[in-house]
């Protein structure tokens, strides 16, 4: 009696599902399928959305390039995606042939970075009249859908209406209503989905008005001889061409006259510096503003300031006699406390100093002494 003994063995089984692997868009993706007692069977890979079968066996069967599989002799059978494109997206088999058949399916996601869409958004600069409405809008494409916020590249607030003032706006549309100068500047349209990088568009709004004048000093007063400057702030929306005029004549810069302007956006300063005042000089002088929009002007009056007096100098004091006597030249008044008269202060004259020899000896002094009963300071010589 022959006896046959029959090893009976599994049928091929998967070991672990397939994961779902993200990929950026461009990327290179690899997805797993691990099957234990494998045997003569062929494991074949097929993307369900497209219907496409890509591999069978060992062999790639689709006509792209981007696709290939690999075995690594063991329980793993890998296919990969080269460059992945969004139409790789969706959910992928992998297909034992055995009877009845046995499969899996993981899902390959591919993300896409946010991309604005120039041709749908607004230009990269606007100019919008001044208390008028402006719409700023931003498109993106991308996957996940981009979300859009808005920033103004300053760091100040957006306001979104009469009591609300955001720093940060979400949304494709911004609605910037009776929109004001002091919201002009640059915005910032940012598209995030967390697929990095970000990216963002700046787009300049430009608020036209005609020009304000401000005059910090209406009356500006200076001594004849001096220089004197004066101001006047403006702002103005296109940029302003501004002068100024004395007498109906525009001035220009010379040695009498020194202009200049600093600008910061749509503020500017004026300034004026008139140099060596003259009666000719003092008069009312303009300074005018204007652009497209219109025209306006400030008025400065400049006045002549008279220059404080010198203290009156007393009567020289004049040598006298050879006996050194001093005509008197000072005003003496009477100290109540020792009932004796006293001095004035006084300026003496160069030539009452003492004098230098030529033969280097020491000066000579004159002692100068005061009387009070008589209204002559006498002195005399050592």
């Amino acid at each position: 009696m022959i006896f046959r003994l029959e090893v009976l063995t599994d049928g091929p089984r998967f070991l672990e599902p397939i994961p779902n692997v993200t990929v950026a868009l461009g990327r290179d993706a690899s997805l797993p399928c691990v099957i234990e007692n494998l045997g003569s069977y062929k494991v074949a890979w097929i993307h369900i959305d497209r219907q496409m079968i890509l591999t069978i066996h060992r062999y790639v069967v689709a006509r792209v390039p981007r696709y290939s599989v690999s075995h690594d002799s063991q329980k793993t059978w890998l296919l990969h995606v080269y460059g992945v494109q969004q139409e790789d997206r969706g959910y992928y088999m992998c297909q034992v042939n055995t009877n009845p058949m046995i499969s899996q399916v993981g899902y390959l996601q591919v993300v896409v970075p946010p991309n604005i869409v120039d041709e749908e958004s607004t230009q990269s600069a606007v100019a919008v009249r001044e208390h008028q409405n402006a719409s700023l809008t931003c498109k993106a494409e991308g996957f996940p859908v981009p979300k859009i916020t808005w920033r103004r590249e300053d760091g100040q607030t957006i306001p979104i209406d009469k009591r609300k003032k955001v720093t940060v706006y979400d949304g494709e549309t911004l609605n910037l209503l009776k929109i004001s100068r002091l919201e002009m500047g640059a915005y910032l349209c940012i598209a995030s989905n967390g697929v990095p990088p970000s990216v963002s568009k700046r787009i300049i709004v430009d608020v036209e008005f005609s020009p304000m004048i401000w005059v910090p000093n209406q009356l500006v007063g200076a001594p004849s001889g001096t220089d004197v400057t004066i101001d006047c702030h403006t702002e103005a929306y296109p940029r302003a061409i501004s002068y100024w005029v004395f007498d109906n004549v525009m001035l220009l810069p010379t040695k009498k006259y020194s202009t200049d302007i600093s600008e910061n956006s749509y503020r500017a300063h004026m300034r004026l510096t008139i140099k060596n005042l003259q009666n000719k000089d003092f008069g009312n002088y303009r300074c005018i503003s204007k652009n497209s929009l219109g025209e306006t002007e400030g008025s400065i009056r400049l006045y002549e300031i008279p220059l404080p007096s010198l203290p009156s100098i007393p009567k020289e004091i004049k040598s006298g006699s050879s006996s050194g006597r001093l005509e008197n030249s000072l005003v003496k008044n009477t100290d109540p406390i020792n009932n004796q008269k006293k001095l004035d202060p006084f300026r003496i004259s160069q030539e009452e100093w003492p004098k230098r020899s030529s033969g280097g000896e020491k000066k000579e002094e004159k002692k100068i002494l005061l009387t009070t009963n008589s209204d002559s300071i006498k002195g005399s010589g050592n």
